[in-house]
């Protein structure tokens, strides 16, 4: 995220932050930047697949210290990779890394592992809070700054590129943003959050009084998310910076202020790539000038009006002019109703599957989901192939193909996987993607039952909020492989059931009525839970069965609302809590009486019956 080694510097130093107290303001936050942040404070565990409960809760609490300081914050996520896919390099960097950090983690090594469905849980939590939000079409900076500046506010991110966009109000980063420590204040003023603020002005100043108008320039050249500085190399081999600075691996604040300073004997940019330019060869210089004044661009603020989408919830932006999608396509991604994944697959046919700390000795655990995601591939892409189709020039009897990346073993592979033909029940033509809202509800559903292999006859017990998640769990059953154990399946059960208990227990709504025996098998599921855990082992074949499921669950949720949700979207918050699935799972092996947990709510014990029985036959 943003320019390499920039955050390190700037924390090591401390000089360059201003104090601030943040209350009576808007605040635009960078999304990403807080559910990584959220995930990682809350989390205790990144073995078992995430505990999305806790990061919920993170989250209320984050937005309840905003409102209780007057902050009106409006939330932007990144979107899709965007046409040009830019970053692809950056993303498979990330990917790899992500691959490690996986490996690590499934040996028993420490390390931080977003889970798999963080993002979906976040975006449900600020649907629920209230909290007004809009999912950009590609990444979100410009977007950020450009929003920011028109309000004259604050931005909240992690990200470095922020210390290089000139903000009106400043960048305040999160690691400085003491939201659990509000003040009380004095006065009418009222209570507030702690935080610093970067000041570019005492930044420049260090660097003998260096043109802000050459930060996006030096973000460029020392290497960001867009530009590798191996392009420059041969710039920096030959340039004399400052203070004795050369080139080399292990001394990137070295370079770091050594190019800073060089650049600080420039009036402006054009200049400083003009002197650039001398140290390359001839036949470069063009290619090298045209890849810097590119990517500064990066680094101006975007004209995109978020506001007039506050307003009136339509996102307009050139990109997703030229990208040519159906209106409801973009309004449903501006409004995060459907994923990135789902922009990607469409335009650029090309996804990247996130890995989980599952058996790197096995298949992905992604692959148990792939029937479920030709099926979304084959839903996208029928509209484009019928377009190509027109020309005679091109095959038309081939099946469109997306490119996934994904791991094999523990290396990140790429695969080319057809789309699925859908159903012969389910002609293409009735399923036109840019009439797909019109398509009656009864064809989305039985099209998206019949992809996880289910009748709507099996469902009509079970509460509607949890009809998707049996759905996706019967899917689970027949594609895993190796074959669910019934222990892990009971676990799962059982961890759906305690979700489905908390809620009826703490729903503030009056309207839900609450019988002592739930309120009594409640509290003893909460004592039952603070007993000392006899067997600590972690079991990594479970693992890898329930990261195949939360794979089915992910796909499932986006053919659902690729669909137009014919289905009610269950609340990650309370569905999936990997903590405490495993401890079942452990539990069950050794204790069996675990499975009568909920025996004190006749309720609770009938669903739990329902589901094992509905699943198994």
């Amino acid at each position: 995220m943003g320019v390499q080694g920039l955050t390190g510097f700037v924390e090591e130093r401390g000089a360059f932050f201003t104090e601030l107290r943040v209350r009576d303001t808007k605040l635009v936050i960078d999304g990403s930047s807080l559910y990584h942040q959220l995930c990682f404070a809350s989390a205790v565990d990144f073995r078992r697949g995430g505990d999305y409960g806790p990061f919920a809760a993170a989250v209320r609490d984050f937005f309840g210290s905003l409102r209780a300081c007057r902050v009106a914050p409006f939330v932007v996520l990144d979107g899709g990779r965007g046409a040009d896919d830019r970053k692809l390099p950056t993303l498979r960097s990330r990917a790899a890394e992500r691959l490690r950090a996986a490996h690590g983690l499934s040996r028993g090594d420490g390390g931080c592992l977003v889970p798999l469905l963080t993002r979906e849980a976040f975006v449900q939590a600020l649907g629920r809070l209230g909290v007004p939000f809009v999912q950009c079409f590609a990444e979100a900076d410009r977007e950020i700054a450009g929003l920011a500046n028109r309000w004259g506010c604050p931005v909240l991110s992690l990200d470095s590129d922020f210390y290089i966009f000139e903000l009106a109000a400043g960048y305040c980063p999160l690691t400085h943003f003491q939201w659990q420590s509000v003040c009380a204040g004095g006065g009418a003023q009222g209570c507030y959050v702690p935080a610093r603020c970067f000041s570019a002005e005492r930044f420049c100043r260090h660097f003998s009084h260096l043109n802000r108008s050459l930060l996006p320039l030096f973000a460029v050249m020392h290497g960001n998310d867009y530009l590798d500085a191996a392009a420059l190399e041969v710039f920096f081999s030959k340039v004399r910076l400052p203070r004795g600075c050369a080139a080399g691996k292990g001394v990137k604040h070295v370079r770091l202020q050594g190019l800073l300073s060089w650049l600080s004997q420039f009036a402006e940019p054009a200049e400083a790539v003009d002197n650039v330019l001398k140290y390359l060869r001839k036949h470069q210089r063009e290619e090298i000038r045209e890849l810097l004044c590119t990517a500064v661009e990066d680094y101006t603020p975007a004209d995109v009006n978020l506001e007039a989408f506050c307003q009136d919830g339509k996102y307009e932006c050139e990109a997703a002019r030229k990208a040519d999608l159906p209106q409801w396509v973009l309004d449903a991604l501006a409004q995060g109703k459907l994923a990135p994944f789902i922009s990607d697959a469409l335009i650029l046919r090309s996804t990247f599957l996130h890995v989980q700390v599952e058996n790197m000795q096995r298949p992905s655990a992604h692959s148990t989901a792939l029937p479920i995601r030709r099926v979304i591939y084959g839903l996208l892409l029928k509209a484009s192939q019928k377009t190509e189709a027109a020309s005679p020039s091109k095959q038309t009897s081939e099946l469109p193909v997306v490119c996934e990346f994904d791991r094999l073993q523990k290396t990140l592979k790429k695969t080319f996987v057809p789309a699925a033909s859908l159903p012969t029940d389910f002609c293409d033509d009735h399923f036109p993607l840019d009439k797909l809202m019109e398509v009656p509800m009864s064809h989305r559903q039985m099209l998206l039952l019949e992809t996880l292999g289910v009748k709507m006859s099996f469902l009509e017990s079970i509460p509607s909020h949890l009809q998707l998640p049996v759905a996706v769990t019967c899917y689970w059953i027949r594609c895993s492989e190796p074959k669910v154990k019934l222990h892990q399946l009971k676990a799962l059960l059982l961890m759906i059931v305690s979700g489905e208990l908390h809620r009826i227990t703490n729903d503030p709504d009056p309207t839900v009525v609450c019988a002592e025996d739930d309120s009594i098998a409640y509290h003893e599921f909460l004592k039952w839970k603070e007993k000392k855990l006899q067997n600590k082992d972690f079991d990594l074949d479970a693992a890898h069965s329930f990261c195949q499921w939360q794979c089915c669950l992910q796909m499932g949720l986006y053919l659902n609302q690729l669909l137009c949700t014919p289905l009610s979207e269950p609340d990650l918050s309370r569905l999936y809590s990997g903590t405490l699935v495993h401890r079942l799972y452990q539990e069950l092996k050794s204790t069996p009486a675990v499975e009568n947990l909920f025996s004190s709510s006749p309720k609770m014990t009938q669903l739990y019956q329902v589901l094992l029985n509905m699943v198994e036959s």
